[in-house]
């Protein structure tokens, strides 16, 4: 007989517990997935201001000939005094590619016809003048040819401050990029780099 009141007791307990609201804990809401805004990776195979591939504006002549070989052409191209200004063609670059040491250090990095190479912003040998003068605006700084007549100029894209109309840069800190342009309106050559993309004729 003593059973029941426990019973009954145990009963009400357990009613009592399972009248009471059960805990909840409150969790933030997952964030919802986002596009990824990272800025899109440069083309490693892009030309830029600072260079090409592994050739990179400032690398010494040793360090340029173990990253794409020595020249490999030594009778076609070059200079009088190599020590002081040399341009060539390391054996394992593409074709229509030059690169200029001025000083004993990579200071130039040229393309022409047959290279396929563009800059990192899509522009190449056969590109309209137009275009990339379209695309940077007033960044770019349009000057005559220093041989050809118009429409043949050259179109400089530096990096950092917008130099002069006819100032000449001589900080070896700069870089930038050259467009040169032919007589059909079109790019025949780029140059990036230094100070010496510049320079109108080879290390001249």
């Amino acid at each position: 007989m003593r059973l029941i009141p426990i019973l009954t007791a145990a009963s009400v307990a357990l009613l009592v517990v399972a009248c009471q609201p059960a805990e909840t804990t409150t969790q933030p809401p997952a964030n919802e997935p986002t596009v990824d805004s990272a800025p899109p990776t440069a083309d490693a195979n892009a030309l830029t201001s600072t260079g090409w591939g592994a050739l990179r504006i400032g690398m010494t002549r040793a360090e340029v000939e173990a990253a794409m070989g020595p020249t490999a052409t030594p009778e076609a191209v070059g200079a009088a005094e190599p020590e002081i200004c040399d341009q060539f063609r390391p054996q394992r670059a593409p074709g229509g590619l030059l690169v200029m040491l001025g000083n004993g250090v990579l200071s130039r990095v040229s393309v022409f016809e047959p290279s396929a190479l563009v800059t990192v912003d899509g522009f190449g040998v056969g590109s309209s003048a137009a275009e990339i003068k379209a695309f940077y605006g007033e960044r770019a700084v349009v000057t005559p040819h220093a041989y050809n007549d118009a429409p043949s100029e050259d179109i400089y894209v530096w990096d950092g401050d917008r130099p002069g109309q006819d100032e000449y840069l001589t900080d070896a800190s700069r870089r930038g990029i050259r467009y040169e342009i032919g007589m059909d309106g079109r790019v025949m050559q780029v140059h990036v780099g230094g100070p010496d993309i510049q320079l109108v004729e080879g290390c001249s």
